[in-house]
């Protein structure tokens, strides 16, 4: 994606902030209705409306100036000769056949490049999209759409490589028909971005006219897109002095908690401890709202609120993060921060930032010595020459990873180098990200040779992450023991419960239980989704949990239950978490995603009607979202209705011809109609189009049912040396080779299964069977 819903580096000139509170109560009323890009206030706080940054400034004129020019302030604004940087004198820009060029028609700003008919187009420039490292542009599109095209400006100096038009996906060959192609879906502004770069946004998706109607209150980030709306702290501040009731002075959110706090050192250690503990994560989540992978559950948010009655944060999951919790895809900070022994020991994000410039509170290796001693920035700490890079603090604790072709962007997890652990399990680690003609083992030599110890750091999970990852054997053990270490991160722990693969055994679920009483609802929710299916009555009092996002996890889990299965006093409590899961979805109604997983509810529900029809708006929403199509085939066969399943499956290969979810529940169709030729083409060629184990699996059983046990053992082996601790594949070894007279070949594979499952009294039965065999 190029538009992200975070805070980036966003646009350049600075908007008059100027205003008066004799004005303050009209602006209130303007801002409420003036126009299409006007937002109204929340329905939670009838009396307090959005005012504008301008009555801010009447009264906080040095956080006014402060946020000027930040990259707050300009998050987004029209495009103009003041705040267009690119440049649109005749330039043009070619990538993978396409020529792009920029120019001007009088105070316009124009873009001709190719649109969702792949030919070339006049787009006029709506608004600009950030400042540095990059800057895009928005066009409008009908339906109220914003969108992105995919070549952005590097706003960098020149002698650094910028002031260029680039291609945000390089080495990317996107058609019109690619779902990243930038009249799509992934780049659209309303969906992907708006949230996060404007104050006070609403969507405005109709699901009636396939439209959008966005609104905002203020076009940037301004001061009551932390601060909520600020309608009642005005009239506070202008009442008089003995009619002004002490508390919170109106604010919508008080966001004080670092106020009175200090940090000094210990004397003999010279470590740096919080005055007085964190008591709040008030800070800390209403950054997150932006500065975390997240998903929107619920629009109308209340500032101060947890961030889970809004998001859902998404946990360390392979492809987003490395096993070891460093960032991978583009994540953003909050997932990272709360690793970190910075968050642990009481830090928020304004310790080290600015919260009105964005800018740190002191440049370069200053804002680390406001709290730690200065003996760190020393060769014998660092052992880098005082003025090269790697004497930077952040080059070995905070190393950075690059977005957008030109975005360096740093991990916040604040971790210690370990060199070491990139020898065991292949995560990067900061010294080879400087010495990358070195091994990770001379960089582990090295830093031990440095310390006299290697060193660990706050983080211990990623041994046991990485071991999930690969289905090693010894991985349940290693993600019990993150489980129960709370000391570990509660984003770690909570990504060790997701990744459990028997969660409902029996030394595994008296931990389980006790997690879902946890302090932290991220942990509460991977645990109610761990446990779904397994353990409702445990379950059922997470429905009414403080928290949304836990709620909506116990919603999903409880679905299917049937009625009588909860107590009466229960089923109140479902209706209603059901209920917000529903809006949830409903809210993101302008996705495929979303109806698919309307779809899969109903279906959990069994209203299958109302299933299907939410499989079909997913359809007309995006022909070419295949998951929808794998879903309305399965929800089809439910029905009786192969036919219809076999119809939707051939359109959806018409668009993707080799997608293997497609083809593997195209042969499942077959099979079923007893057209095993046919099915056995599709089966193979999903197994040969994907690594997923299973698609190898059920071709090798269909051939095995097909009379060609030589090819299905064969198929087997091919899956197993990819895949060696799948439990299918491996049984169906043990059961084919057995069956062929192989006992051997059989137990080789048996007791493969039992080093992954030790406590399976079937498997240990299997294996004395087999032992038997062989006997003399």
């Amino acid at each position: 994606m190029t538009l992200r819903p975070a805070a980036r580096t966003w646009a350049v000139r600075l908007a008059c902030v100027v205003g008066a509170l004799a004005l303050v109560a009209i602006a209130a009323v303007r801002r409420r209705s003036s126009g299409p890009d006007r937002a109204p206030a929340s329905a939670h706080a009838v009396e307090a409306v959005f005012v504008g940054a301008a009555a801010c400034a009447s009264c906080h004129p040095g956080e006014a100036a402060a946020w000027t020019g930040s990259h707050h302030q300009l998050a987004m604004q029209p495009a103009n000769a003041s705040t267009v940087l690119a440049d649109f004198a005749g330039a043009s820009f070619t990538h993978d056949g396409v020529a792009s060029t920029f120019s001007r028609r009088g105070d316009a700003y124009v873009v001709r490049t190719d649109g969702p008919d792949g030919g070339l187009h006049d787009y006029d420039v709506k608004y600009t999209f950030g400042v540095a490292p990059l800057q895009q542009y928005l066009v409008a599109f009908p339906g109220g759409r914003l969108q992105s095209p995919e070549v952005a400006w590097d706003s960098r100096p020149a002698a650094a490589g910028g002031q260029r038009w680039f291609h945000l996906y390089p080495g990317e060959h996107l058609t019109r028909t690619d779902p990243l192609h930038w009249t799509g879906a992934t780049e659209n502004w309303n969906y992907m971005c708006a949230e996060c770069h404007s104050t006070n946004v609403r969507k405005g998706w109709s699901a009636e006219s396939a439209s959008y109607a966005t609104r905002f209150a203020e076009v940037s980030v301004a001061c009551e897109a932390c601060h909520g709306p600020g309608s009642r702290h005005v009239a506070w501040a202008t009442a008089p002095a003995e009619l002004r009731a002490a508390g919170t002075r109106g604010l919508a959110i008080s966001l004080d908690e670092r106020a009175g706090v200090a940090w000094p050192r210990a004397a003999e250690s010279h470590k740096p401890a919080r005055s007085r503990p964190r008591a709040t994560e008030r800070e800390i989540e209403m950054c997150a709202r932006c500065h975390a992978r997240r998903g929107v559950i619920h629009e109308d948010s209340v500032h101060g609120q947890p961030v889970g009655d809004d998001y859902r944060i998404a946990l360390l999951d392979d492809g987003l993060y490395f096993p070891d919790g460093q960032i991978r895809d583009e994540v953003y900070e909050y997932g990272s921060f709360v690793q970190s022994r910075m968050y642990a020991e009481g830090v928020t994000c304004s310790d080290c930032h600015d919260p009105h410039r964005g800018t740190l509170r002191e440049p370069g290796d200053g804002v680390c010595l406001r709290c730690h001693d200065a003996s760190y920035a020393t060769e014998k700490h660092h052992f880098h020459a005082a003025s090269s890079a790697g004497a930077r603090c952040t080059s070995c604790h905070m190393p950075t990873r690059t977005y957008m072709v030109v975005d360096a962007r740093h991990d916040h997890s604040i971790r210690v180098p370990a060199p070491a652990l990139s020898e065991k399990i292949g995560v990067p680690n900061a010294c080879n990200g400087c010495h990358a003609d070195r091994s990770a083992a001379w960089a582990a030599r090295t830093v031990e040779r440095w310390y006299g110890h290697a060193p660990s750091g706050h983080q211990r999970f990623a041994e046991a992450l990485a071991a999930a990852a690969r289905g090693a054997p010894e991985s349940h053990g290693l993600l019990m023991d993150v489980i129960a270490d709370r000391r570990q991160p509660a984003i770690a722990r909570a990504s060790a419960i997701a990744r459990l693969d028997a969660p409902a055994a029996p030394a595994t679920l008296p931990r389980l239980r006790e997690a879902l009483g946890d302090a932290s609802p991220l942990v509460r929710g991977a645990t109610v989704r761990a446990l779904a299916g397994t353990d409702p009555h445990a379950i059922a009092p997470l429905l009414e949990d403080p928290v949304r996002a836990v709620r909506l996890e116990a919603a999903e889990a409880l679905a299917g239950v049937p009625a009588d299965l909860l107590p009466d006093a229960r089923r109140g409590p479902l209706e209603r978490a059901i209920g917000e899961l529903v809006a949830a979805h409903e809210l993101n109604g302008d996705r495929p995603e979303a109806h698919l997983a309307l779809a899969t509810l109903h279906g959990r529900r069994k209203d299958l009607a109302r299933a299907e029809a939410e499989l079909a708006r997913a359809l007309a929403i995006d022909l070419a979202f295949t998951p929808a199509a794998v879903n309305l085939a399965d929800l089809y066969r439910t029905m009786g209705r192969d036919a219809d399943a076999e119809r939707v499956l051939r359109g959806a290969l018409v668009r993707a011809p080799d997608h293997a979810a497609v083809l593997h529940a195209l042969g499942l169709v077959l099979v079923r109609g007893r057209r095993l030729p046919e099915a056995l083409e599709a089966l193979g060629r999903a197994a040969r189009a994907s690594d997923e184990p299973r698609y190898g699996y059920v071709f090798a059983v269909a051939l095995h049912d097909g009379g060609r046990r030589v090819e299905a053992l064969r198929e087997l082996e091919r899956v197993i040396r990819h895949r060696p601790n799948d439990r299918l594949t491996l049984g169906a070894l043990v059961a084919f080779h057995r069956e062929a007279g192989d006992v051997r070949a059989a137990l080789h594979h048996a007791e493969r299964l039992a080093e992954l499952d030790p406590e399976d009294d079937a498997i240990r039965a299997l294996l004395t069977e087999l032992r038997a065999a062989l006997a003399p």
